[in-house]
């Protein structure tokens, strides 16, 4: 992720990379200088009053802290997602950054694909009429065996949940944002596939597990689902399902939503991120490709390129940076970006779902 941020980060105007930290310094130093970046230790980038923001790209267990550090420290905090690994810590963050009235954003970026902007605004202008149903999938295959490892299926360094906090908490993210409804209350399934897994004798990068022999590994229990099914209420009359799954053989990375409402139905599919189909009752359906001068006009804005210039995965990051920054420069402006409230948002269902699949019952939702 850090690579990814740096990628992103040259993209957005008038931002300037000062320093790169890692917990390998050989790594740090790596990555830094493919970059033409120094890297630095913690204690310099928060010391350093020229820096004004933090982003924090380390595994979950280590978000919380660093975040609570880069804030205390008077710097703007970016966050990937999960925010933390618990409640009572994303609370502690929402309230630090509110407090030090300092700019804060969890980076769940998959929201600013250009066509769920589109969805969001044809809901918005009443297209779709009422929200009746929400459903989809976040589905992948790279844990799918036994012999696939990574540090998220750590649960010290990932947190309790791993499947649905690491791609779930991306799916209900997107399915309040874009619809505008909160979910109210849900009941959860979640499966562990392996409940051992052959863990690498030393660090490798993520896929590199693939190229291991037997003797390079070694058998660990594990304790994070690789699979959750959810069954929600949304507001007072809209219901969805959902499934989330890293051991889905063929799927690379499909989050599928699909909203219907009293007047008509949009679906879209992260693997095809270019089209969006738009369902009708009592009319052909269609498939629309993305092109800006098509879209809504507040959905316009996070398209930069022409129709038949596809945008993807790091577009994203792109548009959620530009106005992380935008907003860091204007302090009068609105925070046209996910912020901690959101990351906040998803540890309470994400509690819920953990909660809900010990008792295998119904969770109602707090509202936050």
């Amino acid at each position: 992720m850090g690579r990814v941020h740096l990628e992103a980060l040259r993209r957005v105007e008038h931002v300037e990379i000062a320093g790169i930290a890692g917990r390998n310094a050989a790594a740090a130093e790596k990555l830094g200088s493919a970059f033409d970046v120094p890297r630095l230790d913690a204690e310099a980038i928060l010391s350093d009053a020229s820096i004004d923001a933090v982003h924090v790209c380390t595994p979950n267990a280590m978000h919380f802290s660093m975040a609570k550090d880069a804030l205390l420290a008077g710097k703007h905090v970016l966050c990937e997602k999960p925010l933390t690994t618990g409640v009572e810590e994303a609370e502690e963050l929402v309230r630090l950054a509110a407090e030090r009235q300092l700019r804060n954003c969890v980076c769940h970026n998959l929201r600013y694909y250009p066509m769920p902007q589109q969805i969001r605004r044809m809901r918005e202008a009443g297209d779709l009429g009422e929200i009746l149903v929400v459903q989809g999938t976040y589905s992948q295959d790279w844990l799918l065996y036994a012999t696939d490892w990574n540090w998220r299926v750590d649960s010290t360094a990932g947190g309790a949940s791993r499947c649905m906090a690491d791609i779930g908490s991306h799916w209900f993210d997107m399915a309040e944002h874009i619809t505008g409804l909160r979910v109210s209350a849900l009941c959860a399934d979640l499966q562990t596939f392996h409940p051992t897994r052959k863990q690498p004798k030393g660090p490798v990068e993520t896929f590199a597990n693939k190229m291991l022999s037997a003797e390079d590994t070694i058998d660990t229990p594990i304790e994070t689902e690789d699979f959750g099914a959810v069954i929600f209420r949304m507001g007072q009359r809209a219901r969805g399902c959902m499934t989330a799954s890293q051991a889905s053989a063929g799927r690379k990375n499909r989050l599928s939503i699909e909203v219907y409402g009293t007047k008509g139905g949009v679906a879209w599919d992260q693997e095809r991120p270019d089209e969006l189909w738009v369902g009708n009752r009592d009319t052909g359906n269609q498939i629309i490709l993305k092109d800006p001068s098509l879209l809504k006009p507040a959905a316009r804005t996070y398209a930069d390129l022409p129709g038949g210039h596809s945008e993807g995965y790091d577009d994203t990051f792109k548009q959620v940076f530009r106005r992380f920054y935008a907003s860091i420069s204007d302090r009068g402006a609105a925070a046209e970006y996910p912020q901690f409230s959101d990351g906040l948002r998803q540890m309470v269902l994400l509690r819920a779902e953990l909660e809900s699949g010990r008792s295998q019952k119904w969770v109602e939702i707090p509202a936050i």
